[in-house]
């Protein structure tokens, strides 16, 4: 049987790859390199098209097309943001994404991205924080315990150093969660009634929640 060329094989990463990538080389240290490389294009901002995402809505959710190219390299994410997703056993966010050359067009990698939008959301708003938050800050409310708010707050230790979470959740539940999965990480973690109880004293808020009632997401 006759191979294919070389050049009619795509690389492909799965989710269980991209697990083990991220495993072996560390979630701490993959989101410190990944926010170097998320602050290195925001200096080199002018060279990507600015492409708005094609966004499709329905009652249930969003799906999105995220396009985008720096004259060498193109790239597009294929992503959704489904809430009710949680209450069926599903995740909210599932994504995946094509790099593709743009002198020949030939694409170069097809990948999950589910897991990679979870860091790379994570990453930037530390790098964000980086720039905006006080110097020296140390306490952070996470309004908002799903996923997502435990990459949050690893991101936050591993860039800023925060050390201490107030986590807010309208679900009780996914706070314990929460501080349960994080409890190793040298956390002091409180649990709060209330989102006005969670921003006492802190020095960052972020939200990292999926609620459709004030905004079309």
């Amino acid at each position: 049987m006759t191979q294919p060329s070389r050049l009619a094989i795509v690389p492909f990463v799965s989710v269980d790859r991209m697990m083990k990538l991220v495993l072996a080389i560390g979630v701490e240290r993959f989101l410190t390199e990944l926010a170097a490389y998320i602050e290195e294009d925001f200096r080199r901002w002018e060279l990507f098209d600015k492409t708005p995402r094609i966004a499709s809505h329905s009652h249930d959710g969003v799906i999105e097309l995220m396009p985008t190219s720096d004259g060498r390299l193109y790239g597009f994410k294929y992503v959704n943001g489904h809430p009710k997703n949680m209450r069926e056993g599903r995740q909210t966010v599932t994504a995946f994404g094509v790099l593709a050359d743009v002198g020949s067009g030939y694409p170069m990698l097809l990948t999950e991205m589910t897991i990679l939008t979870a860091l790379r959301t994570a990453a930037t708003s530390a790098v964000a924080a980086k720039y905006l938050a006080p110097k020296g800050c140390q306490a952070m409310a996470i309004i908002g315990n799903g996923a997502q708010s435990e990459f949050q707050a690893i991101a936050f230790k591993a860039l800023l150093g925060i050390d201490r979470l107030r986590l807010y959740d309208i679900d009780r539940s996914a706070s314990e969660k929460c501080a349960r999965n994080l409890a190793a990480k040298g956390f002091d973690i409180t649990i709060c009634s209330t989102g006005q109880d969670a921003v006492e004293g802190v020095d960052i808020i972020t939200t990292v929640t999926a609620d459709k009632q004030y905004a079309t997401i």
